[in-house]
This record gives C-alpha cells, sequence and structure tokens, in this order.
C-alpha cells in the first residue's frame, strides 16, 4: 500500500479531521505532509485528533443517556398517562342525560299567568 493510500485510510479512521478542513484552519495537503513527515502515531496529531473517546458519536449518545433524570421522565410520563386516560374517558362515554323526574306532561294554558 503507498503512502497515499496509508493516509486515506488513516483519514478515514478520524473524521474529526474534517472540521479542520470544513472551518478553513486545515487543508488535506497539509494533513497530508504532516502524516508524511512525522507518520501515524506522532505527537502532531495530538492538536487534531482526540485520541480519547469522546468524539466517538456512540459515546456521546451513551453520556447524553446517561445524564438523564429517570425520575423526572417517568413523571411525565405518568402525567401524560393521566391526561390519556382522562381524555379517553371523556370520548368514550356516552354522555348522560340528568335524572330528572317525569311526571306527566299537562301544557299549562297560555293565559293563565302565576297561577291565576
Amino acid at each position: 500500500m503507498n503512502k497515499k493510500e496509508e493516509f486515506k485510510r488513516f483519514a478515514s479512521l478520524h473524521p474529526e479531521l474534517i472540521k479542520y478542513i470544513k472551518n478553513g484552519s486545515m487543508s488535506w495537503q497539509k494533513f497530508y505532509e504532516i502524516y508524511d513527515i512525522y507518520g501515524e502515531n506522532s505527537n502532531a496529531w495530538s492538536e487534531y485528533i482526540n485520541n480519547s473517546t469522546t468524539n466517538n458519536g456512540l459515546n456521546q449518545i451513551t453520556k447524553m443517556v446517561q445524564s438523564v433524570d429517570m425520575d423526572s421522565i417517568q413523571k411525565h410520563i405518568n402525567t401524560a398517562q393521566k391526561a390519556l386516560g382522562f381524555i379517553s374517558e371523556l370520548t368514550t362515554k356516552t354522555p348522560s342525560t340528568p335524572n330528572i323526574a317525569k311526571g306527566p306532561l299537562n301544557p299549562r294554558p297560555l293565559n293563565k299567568f302565576f297561577e291565576d
């Protein structure tokens, strides 16, 4: 494998280099020159490559999930369940008519006021 192919492999293993290309502080040519002179395992890369796993997307997600307050989420879920239950009760019950004692319907005469 030639030096250029080795650099391509190295660059694909370190996607964090792209942010330096995008912000204009470095170019692929400059990175290749550093690689050509110092190789892969040099302190020259410490400025550009974070050797810890914090840049790994999966680890960032794991840290984010670990920082979530599960009690707070459970409270919100319980509140949402109660609200959905209440809405479900309102929509599934048939509207009941009030229980009014019904007697015989005798219409009042129209000309009679105040029980005259």
